[in-house]
């Protein structure tokens, strides 16, 4: 689990690259399930696994989501990715994938850039003061 800001940025730079470079394309192997964004990614705790092994409070995405919804299956499906308070789950309800993954990176995008405005204005801790 990511602890620093800049692991957060990181590992948000890591999901964008797999959002943009299509690795939320339909499995090979189970083509018929239905991709579950943030959950089949290499970034989440449960990667991998048929069935949830890892509570989702392992993973640095629960902190963007709101303390009534953390309970749920899943719960990174309902993190408000715009100002309209969109999440993964209304915009899947939607069926435009495009548009789904065009909100996903855009809140990406102004998740990473206000954790690195956060970085610049939070007062050293270094020795030498």
């Amino acid at each position: 689990m990511p602890v620093t800001k800049e692991e957060i940025i990181q590992t948000l730079r890591l999901e964008k690259s797999i959002l943009v470079d299509g690795g939320y394309g339909r499995s090979v192997r189970t083509p018929q399930r239905e991709t579950e964004y943030f959950r089949d990614s290499i970034t989440c705790p449960n990667v991998g696994e048929s069935e949830k092994v890892h509570p989702c409070s392992q993973c640095f995405l629960i902190e963007y989501v709101h303390p009534a919804r953390k309970d749920l299956n899943l719960p990174c499906h309902f993190i408000p990715l715009n100002a309209e308070g969109e999440t993964i789950d209304s915009l899947v309800g939607q069926g435009d994938v495009e548009r789904l993954e065009q909100v996903l990176a855009q809140w990406i995008d102004s998740t990473i850039k206000r954790l690195e405005q956060a970085q610049k204005i939070e007062p050293s801790t270094g020795c030498g003061k």
